[in-house]
């Protein structure tokens, strides 16, 4: 599966870490489009071309739960994203998965492993909606499962 992914983090040396760590999953074929901060990720975001993000917390200009707060406001379809943090506490991870709308939350410092595991039932779900047809079936399929 090919896999065209944002990463957002005002470390480059972190940026480089988790696209490391993400090819080293195996989870797909990546493609990454890198952004410094939340603004910057605003400027490049194209959702025809981005299939998943994977965010930071704590960045200058725009955090990245502004940035989650703003694509889910405006983007015409759900990408998935995917927050890769030090913000390790419970109000932080509710806030981000109940009430920003993200799909998967790591905690840094991670493995690849650890991620894998995180990010495998995220992907299952992304193959299993490429499998479902489109269009009037993809709707009759969905009211009869």
């Amino acid at each position: 599966m090919d896999m065209h992914a944002m990463v957002v983090d005002d470390s480059g040396i972190m940026r480089k870490m988790v696209m490391k760590s993400l090819m080293a999953s195996k989870l797909a074929d990546f493609m990454f489009t890198e952004a410094v901060d939340g603004q910057d990720a605003l400027t490049k975001f194209d959702p025809a071309v981005v299939q998943m993000m994977f965010v930071d917390w704590n960045m200058p200009n725009m955090t990245g739960i502004e940035l989650v707060r703003k694509i889910r406001e405006t983007a015409p379809t759900h990408v998935p994203i995917v927050m890769i943090t030090t913000e390790g506490t419970m109000s932080r991870v509710e806030e981000a998965l109940d009430q920003c709308g993200v799909d998967g939350y790591v905690v840094k410092p991670f493995t690849v492993e650890v991620l894998q595991k995180k990010l495998e039932p995220l992907f299952e779900k992304l193959r299993d909606s490429q499998k479902k047809p489109k269009g009037f079936f993809g709707r009759l399929a969905d009211k009869l499962a």
